[in-house]
C-alpha cells in the first residue's frame, strides 16, 4: 500500500502537515514554480462573495487560502484538522477565525456559510464524499461551493511530462527545501491515485450538489469545480451535536491553545 492510500488515517495525515507547517507556503511556492498563487486566485474570483458574507475555508491550513476573503472584509473562518497549521496561521494572522475540526464532522450547524471552498485538501481526506456532504450541509440553501484541487492533464503528452515531475523531480526537490521530504512524496502519490475532473463532478453531484461545472488550470494540473445547494434543501437532522462541539473535534479545538486561535 503506498502513502496516498485512500484509506488514509486522519491522525497521520494530520502529524505529516503538523510536520511540515512552518515551511509550508514556501516550499508549496517553489514546488509549484509560483503557480500556486495563481490557481488560488482563481477560486477567490470564483466565489465571489462580498462583505457581510460567511466563507467556509476548509482545510485551510495556515490561512493563505482565507487571506484574500479576510483582506475583502468578508467573515471567513478557516478550519483544519493539522493543529500545527493552525498554529502557524493563527500566528500571522490574529484577526481570521481559525477552528479545528474534521471534514467529515464539521463543527458547525446547518446552513451557516454563505459559501464554502476547500482548496488542494480534498483529497487528503480519508472519506472525501463524505466531506462533500458536509459541506452540503453547513452551506446555506443557494450557497455555492467552490473546489480547487490537483487533477489529471488533458493533454496526453502533457500528463506524461507531469507524472515524471511528480514522482522524480518533486520528491527530489522536496529533500533540498523541506523538512520532511516523505511529506512531499505523499503529495505527489495522493495527486497521482486521485480521480480526475469527471469523477469529482459525479461526486459532486451524488452528494447532492447542483449546476456541477469545473474548469481547469495550466492544462489540467488543477481543476476548480464549481456548484451550488438547492434551494430547496433541508437540514438532516444531525447538526444539533456537531454544532455543539462534541467528539474529537471538541478535542482537537481544546488541544489548540487560547493564544494560538
Amino acid at each position: 500500500m503506498n502513502r496516498a492510500s485512500l484509506d488514509k488515517r486522519p491522525d497521520e495525515v494530520a502529524t505529516m502537515f503538523d510536520d511540515v507547517a512552518p515551511k509550508y507556503d514556501v516550499v508549496n511556492d517553489v514546488l509549484s514554480m509560483g503557480q500556486t498563487r495563481r490557481w488560488r486566485k482563481v477560486v477567490v474570483e470564483a466565489m465571489d462573495v462580498r462583505p457581510g458574507q460567511r466563507v467556509l475555508d476548509l482545510a485551510a491550513g495556515t490561512g493563505t487560502s482565507s487571506e484574500p476573503y479576510a483582506d475583502a472584509g468578508i467573515d471567513v473562518v478557516a478550519c483544519d484538522f493539522s493543529l500545527g497549521m493552525l498554529k502557524v496561521g493563527k500566528r500571522r494572522r490574529p484577526d481570521i477565525d481559525f477552528i479545528a475540526g474534521d471534514a467529515t464532522n464539521l463543527p458547525f450547524a446547518d446552513n451557516t456559510f454563505d459559501a464554502s471552498t476547500i482548496s488542494f485538501g480534498l483529497r487528503n481526506v480519508n472519506e472525501p464524499k463524505k466531506a462533500l456532504a458536509e459541506m452540503l450541509r453547513v452551506t446555506k440553501p443557494g450557497g455555492k461551493l467552490v473546489i480547487a484541487e490537483f487533477s489529471q492533464p488533458v493533454v496526453p503528452l502533457w500528463r506524461t511530462m507531469y507524472t515524471e515531475y511528480l514522482m522524480r523531480a518533486l520528491p527530489a526537490i522536496a529533500v533540498k527545501v523541506s523538512s520532511n521530504p516523505d511529506a512531499y512524496v505523499y503529495l505527489a502519490e495522493s495527486i497521482r491515485a486521485w480521480p480526475d475532473q469527471d469523477h469529482l463532478a459525479a461526486w459532486l453531484q451524488e452528494s447532492g450538489w447542483e449546476g456541477v461545472t469545473y474548469r481547469n488550470l495550466s492544462g489540467g494540473i488543477v481543476a476548480v469545480h464549481r456548484a451550488h445547494k438547492p434551494l430547496d434543501s433541508t437540514p438532516d437532522g444531525g447538526a444539533a451535536a456537531i454544532a455543539a462541539h462534541t467528539g474529537p473535534v471538541a478535542k482537537l479545538r481544546r488541544n489548540i491553545p487560547r493564544s494560538a486561535r
